[in-house]
């Protein structure tokens, strides 16, 4: 099938690597472009915590927003860090779309 997809970003907590992985392959077969984190700091790319790495990575995430219709966001067990808070509030600002992979949270 070719056509127009639909454009996700996924935000949350890179402690959740393998929601993740798990959330960018469901959507992707669900036929949806997946705009994904770059560096999971919290699950091992320690080249995150170096200096100004983590601010431009953080400005780089809100440019994937601005890319995208929708966001997803990953809130295993319900978690949502101040970061995430940020890019859901950006997003709600900008007009996307915001559901949670655990759908209560909302």
């Amino acid at each position: 099938m070719v056509g127009k997809y639909k454009v996700i970003t996924l935000c949350g907590s890179t402690r959740f690597k393998d929601a993740f992985m798990e959330a960018q392959k469901r959507l992707t077969l669900e036929e949806n472009i997946v705009i994904s984190v770059g560096m999971f700091g919290h699950s091992g790319d320690d080249e995150v915590w170096t200096e100004g790495t983590k601010e431009m990575l953080d400005d780089m995430h809100k440019r994937k927003i601005d890319m995208a219709d929708e966001i997803f966001v990953i809130n295993v067990d319900g978690y949502i860090g101040a970061s995430t808070r940020s890019e859901i509030e950006y997003a709600e600002k900008h007009g996307k779309t915001v559901r949670y992979l655990e759908e209560n949270e909302i």
